[in-house]
């Protein structure tokens, strides 16, 4: 397998999931932005914006009119900077809590009902993968913690 075609079939899970995601919770409100940047939020919470900014690769005026967005719909709170808005940090309210959960656990439940849909070898498969994914997650996010470290990288390699 080629990374272009696990670049694809990665592209392809990431919009599958959206698309079910969105026609099993259509009255959810919030766009894929907003709930990348609640779960962001609950695994740091008492983040600044800034460290938001950064986690999340988006431009700060981004986050900015993200979590100006999420505190209208009470989902953020935002304390401290009173005088100086650096020192401002943004945490989940209860109902923000409340929609990373259901986010994640309608994640959980489409994957699951996709998982069942699957012959035994492919989720056998699946399911003996986690390990390797989670190591490809991670090592995709250091990319991101150091995007120089890409800039040498051919075009396409072989995973053997």
């Amino acid at each position: 397998m080629h990374s272009a075609d696990l670049a694809d079939a990665v592209s392809r899970l990431r919009r599958a999931m959206r698309r079910a995601a969105r026609a099993a919770d259509p009255g959810s409100g919030l766009s894929v932005a907003q709930l990348e940047m609640l779960s962001c939020m609950a695994e740091n919470p008492g983040s600044r914006p800034g460290q938001l900014a950064r986690l999340l690769r988006l431009a700060p005026s981004s986050v900015a009119t993200l979590s100006n967005t999420l505190r209208q719909a009470a989902l953020v709170i935002r304390t401290g900077g009173e005088g100086d808005r650096r020192t401002a940090s943004l945490d989940l309210t209860p109902a923000g809590e409340a929609a990373v959960l259901r986010w994640k656990s309608l994640n959980e439940r489409l994957l699951s009902l996709a998982l069942r849909e699957l012959p035994p070898d492919s989720r056998i498969t699946l399911l003996d993968a986690l390990p390797a994914l989670a190591d490809l997650a991670g090592a995709v996010d250091a990319l991101a913690d150091d995007p120089s470290a890409a800039d040498g990288l051919p075009g396409e390699t072989s995973l053997a």
